[in-house]
Order: C-alpha cells, then structure tokens, then sequence
C-alpha cells in the first residue's frame, strides 16, 4: 500500500512545513461527511501514532492511518494553480463517484 505525491505538491508541502518551523510531515487521511460520503483530510503531523505508515517523498513525509490507506491506497497527491485558484488536488484510482461540488467522494 502506498501514496505519491507530484514535485509541485512535494515543493508545496516542504514549502508550508518550512514556514511552520516544525513538524514531521503531512497526514493524508479521509473523514465521513458530504452527499457522498468521505472527504480527504490534510493537517500537520508532529508526532506518529501506532497504526500510521509513513512515505518518505523528495524529502516530504506523508503519514496515513490504517483506516484511511484503505479508501486511499494508490492515490497521488498534486499541487495545481489555475488562475487566481489554488489547491491539492487528489487522483486517487479507488473512486467509483463524487458529489456535484467535487467536495466528497464514494469507494
């Protein structure tokens, strides 16, 4: 099982970590909300718990509970600007569908 991230979104995330001044990486994981069903989450990690696998990506850490590896597993996280907009982007190959607003997902 494995998550992968782009360079824009690897550039990003060291990019954001650096101005926080600490931090062991970024946490990846999904919450059960919107029509349909699970959104992803992103926060800062300081510390790992027990069930957490870690990717080591162009030198960004990327850390995902079990729970979530499941519905994610395969997924590459990518960094996108268009136009005045900006955002990670989630290309994840276990999605069968999503809401209207592209805020939530379904396996």
């Amino acid at each position: 099982m494995a998550i992968t991230m782009t360079e824009a979104a690897s550039g990003r995330v060291r990019s954001f970590l650096d101005n926080r001044g600490k931090g062991l990486g970024l946490r990846v994981g999904i919450k059960t909300t919107g029509c349909s069903g699970m959104a992803y989450v992103l926060e800062f990690v300081d510390e790992l718990n027990e069930d957490d696998s870690s990717f080591d990506i162009d030198g960004v850490t990327l850390v995902v509970d079990a729970k979530s590896l499941v519905f994610i597993d395969g997924t590459e996280l990518d960094f996108q600007k268009e136009g005045l907009n900006e955002g990670f982007k989630f290309n994840n190959p276990n999605i069968k569908g999503e809401c209207g607003c592209g805020e939530s997902f379904t396996v």
